[in-house]
């Protein structure tokens, strides 16, 4: 590996944990399509800025972008508090408005510069290497990588001074509007720090590449852990592991590194969703099955405690016809009889079921927990 795989690498990882501290907010406050939109809209504000300057490198075109950002979200309120339009509509009618009306500045005022719009959906970030920082005659590394390590740094700053506002509006606005925060102030705030984001990976890796950092790892987060710094971390430590991955892929497939890395973080996520411990399909799955086996083994258990005593108990409780009874399938009423067997709560006495004093025990278990439930519901 040669140092400008190194430093390719470097920037995507500090993208990735950049991006990563304001997505976690997003995915919790279920605002994940405002990075699609801000990261898309903030084109508007670079190009309006770069007619004023003629200077790309200029620091107002990052400042007129963030504010764009920030209006996408004020506009983006203003359309909600109306109660005309709901928020995917009133995001998908602010941001394609202002991105397009930036695609239409480019393409007839700006077409002769180096500013466009391949570049601002893909991105390049193996081009980051040749933008170099120099200072008094030393090459000191990739400008992306100082660039987005200080708003990386502005990003930690925010995240720990306000890391109980954002975290109490985020769960719970009204109680933060009673203890006298300003909810409305905060997601503003939270806004600006997307835009500012957004706008310094804007020329690295492009907005595609950003709305997957935002979104794909805090998303994959959340499954994982019910904790807001864990999720923060894990967030961070998904998207560093899909950006390095990503480019190896890109090394080895001879292709697209933004496309790479957005792919490792979609390949990620479906195998987070898939098997997470707690939250995952498989996890889901088997927790219904065990859900579904309980409730049949206590089914089970009451039929042959009703029955065993009686005198269509020789009926009732054969297992060639309990299946019958209890409208099961055969193969599934066997298999049920076995675990139960197995399990010590039944008997087998010439192809009759009798409950152990193990099976009684879960029948008064069964039935306590039901008077409780019906007590209280009293």
């Amino acid at each position: 590996m040669n140092v400008l795989q190194l430093e390719i690498q470097l920037v995507a990882v500090v993208v990735a944990v950049a991006c990563a501290l304001p997505g976690t907010f997003l995915v919790l406050r279920k605002m994940a399509m405002m990075s699609d939109a801000i990261s898309h809209s903030i084109l508007f504000g670079i190009v309006v800025a770069f007619f004023y300057t003629r200077d790309l490198s200029s620091p107002l075109l990052v400042l007129a972008a963030t504010a764009t950002g920030v209006l996408t979200a004020f506009m983006v309120e203003l359309l909600l508090k109306s109660r005309r339009v709901g928020e995917d509509a009133a995001i998908g009618l602010v941001f394609p408005f202002l991105f397009s009306m930036g695609v239409i500045l480019i393409s007839r005022y700006a077409g002769n510069i180096h500013l466009d719009t391949d570049a601002v959906l893909l991105g390049e970030i193996a081009f980051t290497p040749f933008e170099r920082l120099k200072l008094a005659g030393l090459d000191w590394g990739p400008r992306a990588l100082y660039l987005m390590g200080g708003i990386l740094l502005l990003n930690g700053l925010f995240m720990g001074l306000l890391y109980k506002e954002l975290k109490l509006a985020t769960f719970d606005p009204a109680l933060a509007a009673a203890l006298g925060f300003s909810p409305a102030l905060v997601h503003y705030l939270l806004m600006g720090m997307v835009s500012l984001t957004a706008v310094g990976a804007f020329d690295a890796v492009g907005s595609i590449l950003v709305i997957a950092l935002m979104i794909g790892p805090p998303a994959a987060a959340y499954l994982l852990t019910d904790r807001l710094s864990h999720m923060i971390l894990l967030s961070a430590g998904i998207g560093s592991l899909a950006s390095i991955g990503g480019y190896w892929m890109a090394h080895g497939f001879n292709a697209s590194i933004a496309g790479s890395m957005a792919t490792i973080i979609g390949v990620v996520f479906l195998l987070v969703y898939l098997l997470a411990p707690q939250r995952g399909v498989w996890a889901m799955y088997r927790k219904r099955r065990q859900q579904q086996l309980e409730t049949a083994v206590s089914l089970l258990l009451v039929h042959v405690f009703s029955h065993q005593h009686q005198l269509d108990a020789r009926e009732e409780c054969h297992v060639d016809h309990l299946y019958n009874h209890l409208k099961w399938d055969f193969r599934f009423t066997r298999r049920l009889i076995q675990h139960c067997r197995k399990e010590g709560l039944v008997s087998l006495r010439k192809n009759l079921l009798y409950l152990t004093p193990k099976g009684q025990a879960h029948i008064h278990r069964v039935v306590g927990l039901r008077d409780m439930g019906e007590g209280a519901a009293r």
